[in-house]
C-alpha cells in the first residue's frame, strides 16, 4: 500500500541533506556509467577488428611474389621471384591439408569496361573458382566462375553490383549480355555483392585466370596464391605454411629464411592472436568494471552508515512515540533504494547516450558500433541498489534495536 506520508518524509530528508544525497548518487551513477563505457568501447574495438577478418576466410594462407634479400646458391640478392601456374598446380597436388586454392592475376588500373554507350574504369582480376569462397563473395545473380570457364579459357566475366549499376541502366538484366573489357567482348555470367562493402572488391570484374593470362599477355604468371586449411589449428596451419614456403624456396632457388623473397600472411595465426588479445581486453574491462562497481558499493555503504549514525537520535524519538523497529528499518531502506535506483538509472542513460553519440561520430576500420549488453548494465544497477539497501539495513537494524533513552542520549 502506498504511504504518502512516508515518501514525503523521505523527500524531506533528502532535501535537507543535499550534499550527502549527491555523494551517494554520484558514486552509484559513476560506477554504472564507467562500466557501460568500458564494455561498449571494448565491444566496438572487437567489432572493428572482427569486421576486418570477416572480409575473407579466417583459415587462409596468402602468398605473394617478392624480391630476394639474401644470396643463395651462388646467386646474388635482388632477384624477383615470380610464381606461375605450375606453382599453383604443385601446391594443390603435393601439400596435405589444403582445402581450397586459387591463384590471382590482377590488372589494377587503366581498364575500360563498357556496355553500349556506358563506360567505366574498373580493375580486372583473374582467379580460380575457389576464390569466391575465400573472399566471401555473394553471387546475387547467375553464377561465379566455374571449372569449365577455366579449362576452356572462356571469356566469361562476373561483375559487382556497382559495375552493373554503372553499365546497365533502368534495371536492365546483365546476365548473358556482352560487355567490352579493354575492347574484348566478355559474357556476363553473374553478378556478385560484397557484404562488407569493400571498395576494392566492388570496383572489380572477375574473369577466369587462364583467360586473363591469355588475353592480357601474362603468359603463365600469377601475382599471388591463396589456400585455405579447413579447421586446422594455428599450429597445423603454421606447419602447412612452412611446407609451402620450403617447396617454393626449392622451386625458385631462394633461401627459405629470406622473408622478402616471398610474402606470407597466415590468417589462422593472426586471427588467433586477435582472439587472445580480445580475451585479455575483455578480462581487463571486467576487472576495471567490477572494481568500479565495488568502489560504488563501498561508497554507498559508507554513506548509509553515516546516514544512520546521524539519525540515531531521530530514531530514538520515533521509537519513543511508538514507531516499530520494522517501520524504522523500512524507512531508511526505502531512502537508500530510491537514491541508488535513481542514480543508477541516470548513469545507465548517460552511458548508453554517450555510446550512441560515439557510434554515430566515430566509424573507423578498427572501431565499429560500440554497444553494451543491457542485461549486464541493468544487473549491475540492481546489484548496487541491493548493496545500498543492505548497507542501510545493517546499521539501521542496529540503531532500531537501541532503547529509546540510549538513542536520545547519542551525540
Amino acid at each position: 500500500m502506498f504511504d504518502l506520508d512516508k515518501w514525503q518524509e523521505i523527500f524531506s530528508t533528502i532535501e535537507k541533506n543535499k550534499l550527502r544525497t549527491f555523494l551517494t548518487g554520484f558514486s552509484v551513477a559513476w560506477g554504472i556509467f564507467m562500466l557501460i563505457i568500458l564494455q561498449g568501447s571494448g565491444i566496438g574495438l572487437q567489432n572493428g577488428v572482427s569486421n576486418e577478418f570477416r572480409s575473407s576466410a579466417t583459415n587462409a594462407i596468402w602468398m605473394w611474389n617478392g624480391q630476394t634479400s639474401k644470396a643463395h646458391a651462388g646467386m646474388k640478392p635482388g632477384r624477383n621471384i615470380q610464381m606461375t601456374n605450375e606453382d599453383y598446380e604443385y601446391i594443390a597436388q603435393t601439400v596435405k591439408g589444403v582445402e581450397l586454392i586459387s591463384s590471382r592475376y590482377q590488372i589494377w588500373s587503366g581498364n575500360t569496361v563498357s556496355y553500349k554507350n556506358e563506360y567505366g574504369s574498373f580493375s580486372i582480376r583473374g582467379i580460380h573458382p575457389d576464390y569466391a569462397t575465400v573472399e566471401k563473395l555473394t553471387v546475387t545473380e547467375g553464377r561465379f566462375i566455374n571449372e569449365k570457364d577455366q579449362e576452356e579459357t572462356r571469356k566469361s566475366v562476373i561483375i559487382s553490383t556497382k559495375v552493373k549499376e554503372a553499365l546497365f541502366k533502368n534495371g536492365e538484366s546483365a546476365l548473358d549480355k556482352y560487355v567490352q573489357v579493354n575492347g574484348i567482348p566478355f559474357k556476363v555470367v553473374g553478378v556478385f555483392d560484397d557484404d562488407d562493402g569493400r571498395d576494392d572488391n566492388m570496383q572489380l570484374v572477375y574473369v577466369p585466370i587462364g583467360t586473363a593470362q591469355k588475353v592480357f599477355g601474362a603468359g603463365r604468371e600469377v601475382q599471388g596464391i591463396v589456400v585455405t586449411v579447413g579447421d586446422a589449428s594455428p599450429e597445423e596451419a603454421g606447419l602447412i605454411e612452412d611446407e609451402i614456403k620450403s617447396k617454393l624456396a626449392a622451386r625458385h632457388h631462394f633461401d627459405v629464411t629470406d622473408e622478402r623473397a616471398m610474402f606470407f600472411w597466415n590468417s589462422v595465426e593472426e586471427f588467433q592472436k586477435f582472439k587472445k588479445l580480445f580475451a585479455s581486453v575483455s578480462m581487463f574491462i571486467w576487472v576495471i568494471g567490477i572494481g568500479t562497481i565495488i568502489a560504488g558499493v563501498v561508497g554507498v555503504s559508507n554513506i548509509m552508515m553515516i546516514v544512520v549514525k546521524d539519525r540515531t537520535k531521530e530514531i530514538g524519538i520515533r521509537k519513543a512515540l511508538g514507531a516499530t523497529p520494522g517501520s524504522i528499518i523500512g524507512l531508511i531502506m526505502q531512502e537508500a533504494i530510491l537514491i541508488t535506483g535513481f542514480a543508477g538509472y541516470i548513469g545507465l542513460v548517460l552511458g548508453v547516450g554517450l555510446l550512441e553519440l560515439i557510434s554515430k561520430s566515430i566509424d573507423t576500420p578498427f572501431f565499429k558500433q560500440p554497444e553494451v549488453n543491457i542485461q549486464i548494465a541493468v544487473g549491475a544497477t540492481l546489484l548496487l541498489v541491493v548493496a545500498g539497501a543492505l548497507a542501510g539495513f545493517i546499521p539501521a537494524r542496529r540503531a532500531a534495536s537501541i532503547k529509546p533513552i540510549e538513542a536520545l542520549r547519542d551525540e
